[in-house]
């Protein structure tokens, strides 16, 4: 039987950190075996919010395939893409637009939040209003079985599954409505506690050197109310801690634990301990990314293939396409 398709794909507009290992990339390696995979680089989809200066797009469309790589995306596995590099996107983007209500979009929760979350730039155009249009041509183009996304990411599949189904409606049926593939998530702080995040210049990248690491470490927000070395501290509110819960082994976790409430470690130790686990943790993405980095052509060869695999299926469907609308 078949494999069922899934596609994803993020918008190049800087390096990845580890939010987006455990928000989605660790959920895509393990998805390479069970499902047919297309992941691509939205880098079509990074102007919508940095038209103004897109100088770095392409640096940073290369540093992500690396990062991709690095963390275990496979492309005898998996269909790994350039969206620009498969001008059928622009294409379909362009019909599915003329039948798109513009309420629609105007009703995007994301649409809205975007706007008030990144008030210092621009965003009055039609290219940031019209993006799930574009994102709908990204999915259904390849006539995906599932988008894998989080709870807080299902509207957005759902306004793709509604374009879909009104272009079949007025022509007839050339697109499976995509579904929405539930992935586990972990929520992953900066050293400040908030959300990690490029903005908030709080991540730990995947291309951080080991000194980085550690160096962003010795940063990390620990339990506010303790106060002293002496005094006792509660796991439960240390981010330090929940970085141990991911990366050092459970009979530590456990011992860091007790001592941690008995006064038994001190946060500077603590956080050496989990420095260390990190940057172990990481040694095979290192590892992994210095092979790619000294091999600029391989990469390139890799982006090729990877793109010329989907122009061949997107080529197929906007034959398709074209014939239902009889254009």
């Amino acid at each position: 039987m078949a494999k069922k398709r899934i596609l994803s794909g993020m918008r190049p507009t800087g390096p990845l950190h580890l939010g987006n290992l455990h928000g989605a990339l660790a959920n895509w390696v393990e998805m390479q075996d069970e499902y047919d995979c297309f992941f691509f680089i939205a880098d079509w989809h990074a102007l919508t919010s940095d038209y103004e200066d897109p100088g770095r797009i392409p640096q940073y469309v290369q540093h992500m395939m690396i990062d991709w790589l690095s963390v275990g995306l496979s492309p005898e596995k998996s269909t790994l893409f350039v969206q620009s590099r498969v001008p059928e996107h622009a294409e379909l983007f362009l019909i599915l637009s003329m039948i798109t209500p513009v309420p629609w979009l105007e009703r995007n929760p994301t649409y809205k939040d975007q706007i008030v979350q990144l008030s210092n730039k621009d965003l009055s155009t039609f290219g940031f209003l019209g993006y799930p249009v574009l994102q709908a041509a990204d999915i259904i183009m390849y006539k995906a079985h599932g988008v894998p996304v989080g709870l807080d990411q299902v509207p957005h599949v759902e306004i793709t599954r509604e374009i879909a189904r009104r272009f079949n409606y007025l022509y007839g049926e050339v697109f499976p409505e995509p579904q929405a593939v539930l992935t586990k998530t972990a929520k992953v702080l900066g050293w400040d506690r908030r959300k990690m995040s490029k903005s908030y210049n709080n991540a730990i990248y995947l291309s951080d050197t080991p000194e980085e690491v550690a160096d962003k470490v010795s940063r990390f927000v620990t339990d506010p109310n303790r106060a002293r070395r002496k005094d006792p501290g509660d796991p439960g509110v240390c981010n330090v801690f929940s970085f141990h819960r991911m990366y050092t082994d459970a009979d530590k976790v456990a011992e860091i634990e007790s001592d941690c409430r008995s006064a038994g470690i001190g946060c500077v130790e603590c956080k050496k301990r989990m420095a260390a686990s990190l940057i172990e943790a990481l040694a095979p993405i290192y590892e992994k990314r210095r092979y790619y980095e000294e091999r600029p052509g391989e990469l390139q060869d890799i982006m090729r293939t990877g793109t010329e695999r989907a122009r061949e299926v997107a080529r197929q469907t906007m034959a398709e396409v074209r014939a239902a609308i009889k254009i």
